[in-house]
């Protein structure tokens, strides 16, 4: 850092300077950086607790043009910095790394708990590791003693001291010592256990506390500066540190200058405020008391005299602030010629008699000022805080995006423009918030007027990172089933796919591959059999079952199956390639599922798993090649830390041990990530993370979330009654003082929302403690004249974005939205209700088949022709099991398919006058293609297919001597429909199955389907019949007076001639329907249709009612048809609107029914003529008997 070219003397010692708020100790830290500089080549060392504090103060530091360039700074974090002290006073024999750190202590404790758990004075470890065969509790044991040994070293180093000699004993705060309890005996076994596993030799140096003891006896002996340790540490922004550091820094205070710049909420002595201040005994006090206040005050009185936020939040603060006392001598440093001769920089919050309410608030925690007996009165509501309640964590963001924009546009009216830079979104946990944030904030497109920059803090790269997700599923390849969806999964990985050359165009092609050739699960029968312990022999539904279809087929086509194999035929061309990949990518898996099933040792798995990273991934961009370095650097100190451990290349693991070891040291924090660049920031709640900002946003503040709990293992013996100490760190302390300091660091408006209703059933749901809490203080504190506060600070939002609350005139105007989406245009609320536009404005030929999926679905016609969108995506697979059954559609598939190929053999000639053979060839074909279930289902299933093939075919061949000869398909040559708006539409299509009937007397359409078409309520299926009807109606309309026969495995439907000019008049009347149904959504559903049509013909019109609501709409035992239908659902959610008047028909779509009702002027329309005409023949009778 440059900005002098003189380097001036340091005066030694520690300085502390405190302020309510940051930006007065940055200006006092600038000012002394430019008074005081070091030397061109020195370092400026700043200690930070966070990166984001860290970056704050690098980019503040920076944009001061009065320091010059911000060149040689280093930010470290205290715990680095300590240690470093520790070599550079005591020398090389200290390690660079601490041996009983966390990280190598986890390794030697799992190391030795094998062979401690045998030994006496251990019950209680081997209980816990009792029934433990692939050592993942010993792994999760070692983790937790290793986290718990680091925090007594830092917290409790006289505990383990005293354990190191032999001492069983526990020291409390008041220096009063008692034996340790009887069933906790083993902590201080196992203590000594690692000391002596060390060897003499490293002992002195292991622990944190002997080093720290040697420290500062070695210290004390030093007449100069030790080489190593800088002139000048600055430490800025923390609000804790331990003990142990600080006396660390009050020796290095000797020899070079110590600047704490304290973040203080309170000007006056505050500690006696809270719980445990008799634990608090430095001789001095920075702060004096405030008047009216001594230490004489009882617990009853405190609160008469201080804010209740401060006491309630303020703990954890308390509590460093009286340690720093202990080390804080004023009187050596405040003549160090400061600004303003000050080294107290608290500063009021906005002028009097022009303060917010957030001003106010934070102004009474600065003056110490308990509430006042009556609330204080406001001239007037403002919004420097406010509350907003949602129904989710998606509409939480949802209302921020639209309250964000609201405020910029506020504050750049009021020419006090408000930048994206200057707001924070704290979260208590970003991961949960991050999709939901990315939905709302990323849709927006840069040139759109709503759009804000946004960046993402914090999250964890594991489980969102695609090359970290793949390497998590690749190592745990010896537990997976090689289910389809996981294969899928990893090839939606780039790095992944380069590595095998399968480029993005193979990857739907191989979705098709993989579902058409019967691929499930498992890599081929041995590997299945290990898996789940099924018979060797059952190798169907496996990847190599599948690639041997696949290869046989580019071999053969669709020739004859080979050794049991049934060729798949899709396989050609240069396309044929990706099965080679495929292939190869399946043997990589294979080859590292057997290396990673067996233990190994730190050195070998190192080689293992680089290995797995060099022949799964390519990288090719920056992001990958970062992940890529992170996994390697990672894995390089888990092997520095299992070597530093002790352990050999005896000491094997197995893979989910060092699968968690690995991946879990990928999102461990540091202070590289990226953080404050220049847009919104959103980040989790975290500990020295209070930076001003502006405007400040806490989401997700509900009830149980935050503060969050950590609960404490039941052997942590910090957390038994009496062992508190001051500077304890607790994770619900940490988030109350965190809240504390975010409520001071907002320096316009503080913005909280949280969950406030259940999106199921509306009920109220709390917010956090602290939010409560927060709340009182306000309600009793201050008042409005003509309204309660609490009430205009809160805004209760409804629970969809687009709902009415947002656009009435009469709304709440607090109550607003900048999503335009939802109510442009500004019309009807049902989509249903607008008409489009016609699309088939001079003509439009239709054909037979697009004019029956039009009758059997008119809505969902409508959505797919005319909106060009639809509810059935349709997926590749998501079949991870061979089947065990089929549902009615893959039942009626296969029946069809199997049907399709008996006719397909008589058309060419085979003789099947005995049918058994041909269909056990084709349950062997099924079999060998994977359709069928396993082993003893097969046949079961099978039959099920088959029997309804069966029965139609018998009645069939019963048939053909009535239809003897077969005829050329018919092309229908149909003159063209003139509709009422002059469009004119030529229908097309073939009449094929064309029959002549013996007697020469009559043509026919006869059918044969595998279906069913007999309800359990003994009437016809007609919705599957129609595309017959259509057919039959083109045909006598083409003077072509066939008779229709549907040959089902459980009737034979007859459908008799129709006069020339009457079907010709039918089908005129379905395309102008159809004309119409492209312009809107007809009220109609075809089954409640012929539900309605059924009943009327047996009862009065008030019964086919009730019959078609019932139909439509379901009820408690039963669905009904809307239930089933996505885009009956989008339109018409009950029958009523379903049913609603011919008047409001006519006026939103265009229609003229003169009905009743529309929905019945439809049924009439489109389904009438078939329902009267359609019938069950007498044939079928016979037959079937």
């Amino acid at each position: 850092m440059t900005a002098s070219n003189h380097t001036s003397p340091l005066d030694s010692g520690i300085a502390v300077i405190h302020s309510n708020q940051l930006e007065e100790l940055r200006d006092v830290l600038e000012y002394w950086l430019r008074q005081h500089p070091l030397a061109p080549l020195e370092n400026e060392i700043f200690l930070v607790q966070s990166n984001g504090m860290g970056q704050w103060l690098k980019q503040n530091l920076a944009q001061n043009a009065l320091l010059g360039i911000v060149a040689a700074t280093k930010v470290q974090l205290p715990s680095l910095f300590i240690w470093s002290a520790y070599r550079a006073v005591l020398g090389e024999q200290i390690p660079k790394e601490q041996l009983l750190a966390k990280a190598p202590l986890i390794w030697r404790l799992y190391r030795l708990l094998p062979k401690l758990i045998t030994q006496s004075g251990f019950e209680t470890l081997a209980g816990f590791l009792a029934d433990d065969s692939n050592s993942r509790k010993r792994y999760q044991l070692a983790e937790q003693l290793a986290d718990l040994f680091d925090q007594y070293q830092v917290y409790r180093s006289d505990w383990i001291s005293d354990w190191a000699e032999g001492n069983d004993v526990l020291r409390n705060a008041h220096g009063e010592i008692k034996p340790l309890p009887e069933q906790q005996h083993w902590q201080a076994l196992l203590w000594r256990e690692v000391l002596e596993d060390l060897g003499e030799a490293s002992m002195r140096f292991a622990s944190r506390a002997s080093v720290h003891a040697q420290f500062m006896t070695q210290i004390d002996t030093l007449d100069q500066r030790p080489a190593g340790i800088p002139r000048r540490i600055i430490l800025f922004g923390l609000s804790s540190l331990p003990q142990q550091s600080l006396e660390v820094l009050a020796k290095l205070g000797k020899f070079c200058q110590i600047v704490l710049f304290v973040h203080n909420p309170c000007q006056h002595y505050w500690a006696d405020i809270i719980e445990d201040k008799e634990l608090l005994k430095a001789e001095r006090r920075r702060q004096s008391y405030k008047a009216g206040m001594t230490s004489s005050l009882t617990a009853e009185e405190l609160h008469l005299h201080a804010p209740p936020l401060l006491a309630a939040w303020g703990k954890q603060g308390r509590d460093y602030i009286r340690l720093l006392d202990h080390f804080d001598e004023t009187q050596h440093y405040e003549h160090w010629h400061w600004p303003q001769n000050k080294i107290d920089l608290f500063k009021d919050y906005g002028e009097l008699g022009q303060r917010s309410l957030l001003q106010h608030l934070q102004q009474s925690i600065l003056d110490l000022e308990p509430l006042p007996e009556e609330p204080m009165l406001l001239p007037a509501a403002d919004d420097s805080i406010a509350f907003h309640i949602a129904h989710s964590a998606q509409r939480e963001v949802e209302i921020l995006h639209d309250q964000l924009l609201a405020r910029f546009a506020a504050a750049k009216q009021n020419r006090e423009p408000l930048y994206p830079r200057d707001v924070i979104v704290m979260v208590p946990d970003i991961n949960q918030y991050a999709p939901h944030i990315r939905a709302v904030f990323g849709q927006i497109q840069a040139d759109d007027p709503r759009y804000i920059p946004y960046s993402l803090a914090d999250q964890q790269q594991r489980g969102q990172n695609p090359m970290l997700v793949a390497v998590e599923a690749l190592l745990n390849l010896p537990e997976s089933r090689f289910a389809v969806s996981e294969f899928l999964g990893l090839l939606e990985v780039p790095a992944l796919r380069a590595r095998f050359t399968i480029d993005d165009a193979a990857i739907p092609k191989l979705h098709q591959w993989i579902e058409e050739a019967g691929i499930r699960w498992g890599l081929n029968a041995e590997q299945r059999t290990q898996a789940v312990s099924m018979p060797s022999h059952l190798e169907a539904n496996t990847w190599q079952f599948g690639l041997r279809r696949m290869l046989l087929g580019y071999a053969v086509g669709a020739g004859e199956a080979f050794a049991q194999i049934e060729p798949y035929p899709e396989i050609g061309g240069l396309e044929a390639q990706w099965v080679g990949n495929l292939s190869f990518l399946l043997e990589t898996l294979e080859k590292f599922a057997l290396l990673l099933k067996r233990e190994q040792n730190t050195k070998d798995w190192q080689r293992t798993l680089l290995a797995l990273l060099d022949d799964f991934f390519s990288v090719s961009n920056d992001q990958e090649r970062k992940t890529l370095e992170i996994l390697t650097s990672s894995l390089a100190k888990w092997g520095q830390s299992c070597e530093q451990a002790g352990l050999t290349e005896t000491d094997t693991m197995p893979i989910n041990v060092v699968r968690e070891a690995w991946l879990s040291s990928v999102d461990e924090p540091s202070l590289q990530q990226r953080f404050l660049s220049g847009r919104v920031n959103f980040c989790t709640l975290m500990p020295m993370r209070a930076i001003p900002f502006r405007l400040i946003c806490l989401l997700g503040m509900n009830d149980g979330d935050y503060p969050r709990n950590q609960q404490a293992p039941s052997f942590d013996l910090m957390s038994q009654r009496g062992q508190y100490r001051p500077g304890d760190r607790s994770r619900r302390q940490d988030d109350q003082y965190l809240f504390l300091e975010a409520l001071l660091s907002a320096r316009q408006q503080l913005y909280i929302s949280w969950v406030g209703r259940s999106i199921r059933d509306n009920s109220e749901r709390p917010p956090s403690v602290l939010i409560s809490q927060l709340r009182e203080v306000l309600a009793q504190g201050w008042r409005l004249a003509d309204e309660v506060l609490l009430a205009s600070l809160t805004v209760e939002h409804p629970l969809q974005p687009f709902s009415l609350a947002y656009v009435l005139q009469n709304r709440d105007p607090r109550l607003f939205t900048y999503a335009r989406e939802w109510y442009e245009p500004a019309t009807d609320s049902h989509l249903s209700e607008r008409s489009v536009p016609n699309l088939e404005a001079k003509g439009f030929t239709l054909s037979l088949e697009s004019l029956a999926r039009f009758l059997k679905a008119p809505v969902k016609a409508f959505c797919n022709h005319t909106l060009k969108f639809g509810f059935d995506e349709e997926t590749v697979t998501s079949e991870d099991h061979e089947p065990f059954g089929f549902d009615a559609l893959q039942a009626y598939v296969l029946s069809e398919a199997l049907l399709q190929r008996l006719n397909s053999e008589q058309a060419n000639g085979a003789d099947l006058d005995d049918t058994a053979a041909f269909f056990t060839q084709q349950q062997s074909a099924m079999a060998q293609q994977g359709l069928l279930p396993l082993g003893g289902f097969a046949q079961a299933t099978y039959d099920a297919i088959s029997e309804p093939v069966k029965l139609a075919w018998q009645q069939y061949q019963a048939l053909l001597p009535v239809w003897s000869t077969e005829l050329e398909a018919h092309a229908t040559h149909l003159p063209p429909f003139t509709l009422a708006d002059g469009v004119t539409v030529q229908l097309t299509g073939d009449l094929s199955q064309l029959r002549r009937s013996s007697d020469q007397q009559g043509d026919g359409l006869i059918y044969l389907t595998a279906q069913r078409l007999i309800n359990k309520d003994k009437t016809l299926k007609y919705p599957n019949l129609l595309l017959h009807w259509v057919q039959h109606l083109a045909a006598c309309a083409d003077h072509l007076p066939v008779q229709t026969l549907v040959i089902a495995a459980d009737t034979v439907i007859e459908i008799p001639a129709i006069d020339q000019a009457e079907a010709y008049a039918h089908l005129q009347s379905l395309v102008e329907a159809y004309h119409q149904g492209m312009q809107a959504p007809l009220p109609v559903a075809c089954k409640t249709a012929f539900a309605w049509l059924a009943a009327a013909a047996n009862s009065d019109q008030d019964k086919a009612l009730e019959k078609a609501i019932s139909r439509y709409q379901g009820d408690d035992w039963t669905p009904g048809e809307v239930d089933y239908d996505a885009y009956l659902t989008r339109f018409f959610p009950d029958f009523a609107s379903l049913n609603q008047s011919p008047q409001e028909t006519a006026q939103k779509s265009g229609q003229n029914t003169n009905q009743d009702k529309a929905f019945q002027y439809w049924v009439e329309t489109l389904y009438q003529p078939a329902f009267n005409q359609i019938q069950q023949t007498e044939i079928a009778q016979g037959v079937s008997e």
